[in-house]
């Protein structure tokens, strides 16, 4: 870098030391939400304003994954660039982790079962979609900047498995919330 020049910001992209603290700090996010739901006593309600939340940020956070998903298979099937649908998947990252976010503090006000083995599966799922979607960010970074008319093997790989675990770790969730909500 030049003298006189400005130093540039460390970003999520720049270090797997940053991605590991940003996911820390998401992952302590999601136990401090954990707290909460067995400290916090929920009236009537608080527990329908956070179901409307949390169903609105179902529809927020998810149908944005299903959506980036969507750009990708189109990119795939040849319909479009996969500059387009990167770029595309990039303006999803706001809806997607303010959908995210939002399903977490408002699960924290549904009360729930914090002594089911099913709850607590669908919490490691929310917590492995967190840190999944932290180093999605990386990966759209590096696809991004790739400058090779196709695509390396190994971002191949890398954005197969994080799809993989994506839609896992988020229909795995809704199955689990829905089953607690009928039992």
């Amino acid at each position: 870098m030049p003298p006189g020049e400005p130093e540039r910001a460390v970003t999520l992209h720049d270090s797997w030391l940053v991605v590991l603290g940003v996911a820390t700090l998401a992952t302590s996010a999601v136990a401090v939400a954990l707290w909460i739901s067995a400290h916090v006593e929920v009236d009537p309600a608080l527990h329908i304003a956070a179901l409307f939340v949390h169903l609105a940020s179902l529809v927020l956070g998810f149908g944005g994954v299903l959506i980036a998903d969507y750009l990708v298979l189109v990119w795939i099937s040849g319909r479009s660039t996969l500059t387009d649908a990167i770029r595309g998947a990039e303006r999803l990252h706001l809806p997607i982790w303010t959908g995210l976010a939002g399903l977490v503090a408002s699960g924290a006000l549904l009360e729930p079962d914090l002594a089911s083995t099913i709850t607590r599966i669908k919490l490691v799922l929310v917590a492995v979609l967190t840190v999944n979607g932290v180093q999605a960010m990386v990966l759209n970074k590096r696809i991004a900047t790739d400058d090779s008319t196709r695509l390396p093997g190994h971002l191949t790989l890398w954005g197969g498995a994080t799809a993989l675990i994506s839609q896992a770790c988020w229909w795995g969730a809704v199955w689990i919330g829905f089953w607690n909500a009928e039992h």
